[in-house]
């Protein structure tokens, strides 16, 4: 799942050394983090959030095979 949202953030920023994607698991979700450079975060989010929306999508779909809830939380 790392590795879906990076492939899906990196053509979208200018910095893709910066793009830091963490998972934490608990017993019912997984929550992952992504990081990207401060300059960076606009391009991430979108105008009115619909980027970051396309992306939680895509990754809440990715993640539907398995019985915890997945999250995707952008800093």
């Amino acid at each position: 799942m790392k590795a879906l949202i990076e492939t899906i953030v990196t053509p979208l920023v200018d910095y893709p050394a910066d793009i830091v994607v963490t998972a934490k698991e608990e017993e019912h979700k997984i929550v992952y983090h992504l990081a990207v450079n401060e300059q960076d975060v606009g391009k991430v989010i979108g105008k009115n959030g619909r980027i970051a929306k396309a992306i939680r999508t895509v990754v809440y779909a990715a993640g539907s095979d398995t019985k915890k809830r997945v999250y995707l939380d952008i800093m």
